[in-house]
């Protein structure tokens, strides 16, 4: 990995259907490279991984519909997160990136590779499968605002250590950066079996996972990485948000892979 250290990024953004994309350019004079969050995330949880990788590569990390700075959508189905992602290569003028998807962000990643392979060269996808079976409904308990940031963090319990980064100050008090009625939503739509848009692209694939991962099982992972041709498996000690838990080892797996392609 360089050590240069890229500039500070630039906050950007784009309207598609009336909607507005929001994204973060974190610069450099290599290869572009789009990053996509998981549920709750948004593109800033990306910087670590900026500033391992230095200027050799260009991340472009978007906060998707309805995460951070990006609008709520009138859906969160497959084919609208897909069209935003490749919506934003194209505002960029970008004709083919590696695409870097951690969770939600993955499946999109592969399914964008799937159903537009001209845009992608290359795959990395951290921890998510080819089958997806998840409940995010406990997050519909938790409060739209509340009058402190104390309160709220107390009533979002031990999610709260989750979710720093997007806790939020509005004129009406203090709440979250995305509608949990839409990560549910989101969730919903994400669950099913999606081996077809695994094993329809042949591009170079990285596949990432934590070894403590509840959502990614190592039987999975290996299974996908057999059955998917140019494909590597690389395991990191951490559970399901690898990239935030061991960022140095995430960048040096994500460099490596880089490197060879």
């Amino acid at each position: 990995m360089t050590s240069t250290i890229p500039p500070e990024p630039k906050r950007a953004a784009f309207t598609v259907a009336g909607r507005r994309l929001s994204f973060l350019d974190f610069g450099g004079s290599g290869r572009p490279l789009l990053a996509l969050h998981g549920h709750f995330g948004e593109g800033r949880t990306f910087a670590p991984l900026a500033r391992e990788l230095g200027d050799s590569w260009r991340i472009i990390a978007l906060d998707q519909r309805g995460h951070g700075l990006s609008d709520r959508a009138p859906d969160f189905s497959r084919t609208g997160y897909v069209e935003d992602a490749a919506a934003v290569l194209e505002h960029l003028g970008i004709p083919g990136a590696v695409v870097l998807g951690h969770s939600l962000g993955g499946v999109n990643a592969y399914q964008l590779a799937a159903r537009v392979p001209g845009l992608v060269d290359a795959l990395i996808v951290e921890d998510i499968g080819a089958e997806v079976d998840g409940d995010l409904s406990f997050g519909l308990s938790w409060p739209r605002r509340t009058q402190t940031r104390a309160e709220l963090l107390e009533q979002l319990g031990p999610s709260a250590r989750h979710l720093m980064e997007a806790i939020r100050e509005y004129p009406d008090g203090w709440g979250l950066a995305f509608d949990p009625e839409d990560m549910n939503a989101s969730q919903q739509h994400l669950d099913g079996d999606h081996w077809n848009d695994w094993l329809a692209g042949d591009c170079p694939a990285l596949l990432i996972r934590g070894s403590r991962s509840a959502v990614l099982s190592a039987e999975h992972a290996k299974d996908m990485a057999a059955r998917r041709p140019r494909t590597r498996l690389v395991e990191l000690p951490a559970g399901h948000t690898v990239h935030e838990t061991v960022p140095v080892e995430f960048a040096a797996a994500v460099s490596a892979f880089l490197g060879a392609l």
